[in-house]
Formats: C-alpha cells, sequence, structure tokens
C-alpha cells in the first residue's frame, strides 16, 4: 500500500509538472486572441485585462474570471476579457508590445510598464504577504543557506520578484551568491518552481504564498512533503496598470469596480478566491519610490538587474 501511494503521487507530480509546464492539450486551456488588441463587441470597446502568471490555466480562470465578470456587470460602457499567458516571458512580451489594456504585473513588471506607457494607479492590498518563500523536501538536509552551496534551485523565472529577484537577495545578505555559487534553473511558473524540488531536480525552489497556498491545497499530499526552509521581507505587493490611450472615464470605471470589492459581499467571495483582503488606490510615485529603494539594493549586489519584455 505504501508503495502504491508514493506511486500514485510520482504520476501525479509528473503529470502536474506536465500540465504547468506544457498548456495546449488541456480542453480547459485558454488560447489568447491575438491580432488588434481591442475590438468592438456591439458597440462598446473590449478591453484586456491581463495577469503575471500565478497558477496553472485552469486554476487562473477559476481565480480570476469572477473579477472580470464583476466588472462587466458594473458597466455598460466596455467590456473586459482575461487573457492568461504560458509563462513569464511570454506575459512580458506581450505587456511591452501594448497587447494588454489594463494589466496586474508584479511589481518589478509594474515600474517597467511606464517605459511603455502605461500607467500604475492602484495594487492589491496585503503588503505583509508579498514575500518569497525558499521550499525544500520535508526531509531535507538543507539545514543552512551554506548547504545550498552548488546546488540546484528552481525559480519561476528571473523577473519574478517575489520569487526569484527577492530569495536571490535573501541568500546573497546571507553569504551565497546563487548566480555564482549554485545553479539557478528558471522553470517558467510557479507552480513548476515547486514542482522540480518535489522531483528531485532542484534541491531547492523560490516562490511565493499565494501559488504555494492554492498548491497545497489542491495536491496537499504533495506539499506535507514540502516545507517553507526561508521567508524574505516583505515589499509592496503587486500593481495595477493601465495603458495610456484608455479614456479617464473607463479607467475610474475600471478602477472603481476594483477598489470598491471589499465592500459587497459578492466582492469579498471574489477576494477570497483570489486570496486577497482588497485592492488600493496607490499614486505612480510612492509606487515605482518603493520598487525602486529595492531594485537599487539589488543591483548593488548583482551588478544589474534582470532583462524584461521576454528577453530572458
Amino acid at each position: 500500500m505504501v508503495h502504491s501511494s508514493k506511486l500514485f503521487r510520482v504520476t501525479l507530480a509528473i503529470g502536474i509538472l506536465f500540465f504547468a509546464c506544457c498548456s495546449k492539450s488541456s480542453k480547459q486551456q485558454y488560447t489568447p486572441l491575438y491580432g488588434k488588441t481591442s475590438t468592438i463587441h456591439g458597440t462598446v470597446p473590449e478591453y484586456i485585462f491581463a495577469v503575471h502568471p500565478l497558477h496553472n490555466p485552469s486554476r487562473f480562470f477559476e481565480v480570476y474570471q469572477p473579477l472580470v465578470d464583476y466588472i462587466n456587470k458594473s458597466t455598460t460602457e466596455f467590456s473586459v476579457r482575461l487573457e492568461a499567458s504560458r509563462d513569464y516571458n511570454s506575459f512580458e512580451q506581450k505587456l511591452f508590445e501594448r497587447k494588454f489594456h489594463f494589466a496586474l504585473p508584479n511589481p518589478y513588471q509594474s515600474v517597467q510598464t511606464i517605459l511603455y506607457g502605461y500607467t500604475i494607479f492602484g495594487k492589491m492590498g496585503d503588503d505583509s504577504r508579498f514575500y518569497g518563500i525558499i521550499i525544500v523536501h520535508e526531509d531535507s538536509t538543507i539545514k543552512s543557506v551554506e548547504d545550498l552551496r552548488g546546488a540546484a534551485i528552481s525559480f519561476p523565472s528571473k523577473t519574478a520578484l517575489a520569487a526569484a529577484m527577492m530569495p536571490k537577495y535573501f541568500l546573497k545578505m546571507k553569504g551565497l551568491n546563487v548566480e555564482k555559487d549554485a545553479e539557478c534553473r528558471y522553470v517558467g511558473s510557479q507552480e513548476s518552481s515547486i514542482m522540480n524540488v518535489y522531483m528531485g531536480k532542484t534541491k531547492a525552489g523560490c516562490t511565493w504564498p499565494p501559488p504555494w497556498e492554492s498548491f497545497a491545497s489542491e495536491h496537499p499530499e504533495i506539499a506535507q512533503e514540502l516545507k517553507v526552509q526561508w521567508k524574505t521581507d516583505p515589499l509592496i505587493n503587486n500593481g495595477l496598470v493601465v495603458r495610456n490611450d484608455i479614456p479617464k472615464s473607463h479607467v475610474n470605471i475600471f478602477s472603481n469596480a476594483l477598489f470598491s470589492l471589499h465592500t459587497t459581499d459578492e466582492g469579498k467571495t471574489i477576494l477570497k478566491k483570489i486570496n486577497l483582503s482588497r485592492f488600493v488606490e496607490i499614486s505612480e510615485k510612492e509606487y515605482v519610490t518603493t520598487v525602486n529603494n529595492f531594485l537599487k539594493k539589488y543591483q548593488k549586489q548583482f551588478g544589474s538587474l534582470p532583462a524584461v519584455g521576454g528577453k530572458n
């Protein structure tokens, strides 16, 4: 029975890892519509809303489609369509090609969007929950940062702020420069970063609370064999950005819907799925200043910032 149970978990793990890395065969997989980024449905424009890759495609739409439905019910002046991206590079490439009208990038991506004609108008709340976590096997011999010297470590992407840049900085402050003293593997998604640890492909894997908690909820039999070994300090949460050619009145409708979510029962249910207490308004200057303070420290330690825009 023990052997069959372990075989089941390994088989399940292979399936999860395949699904996280390859997204073409699932019936639930969303296929983005390419071409013009703004279409007309009847007499109203359709805007594309994108979120940086947090979950596998089916989980992504389960979490964020109710939010888009809520926005669409709040107005007749435009409609919103949710778009998934298969990985960080794909998301960034479309973002910086201005294919998205509204987006929820991570803080590093958010400040970069300003260079491409976006404006930061809000963010996710709960800054105390925006931190990186480093996961190892439950029975791992990794006890100190020094034990990771020469080891393979998985990250979703070079530009994953909480799940790569912040853990790298944390480890560097503890005496380990992972870019020189370890093997960094960029595996494309949060789930893949976790699964690489479980499958023994890496000694440690980096992610952040929302995808880790979702994974543990969906796959408790796998998560129980893993543990969070270290946590980084928190930073400001993911930003809300809008393309600068969207009418101000439409931006106000969109933002008011998000910023008032926590005041209604339906909105609270939507936020619970996202694992968030609320969205909040913030000035672009305040947001950029906070993020740049960390980026300056990161650049001082590593010499440069990771490339964005699908160039990794």
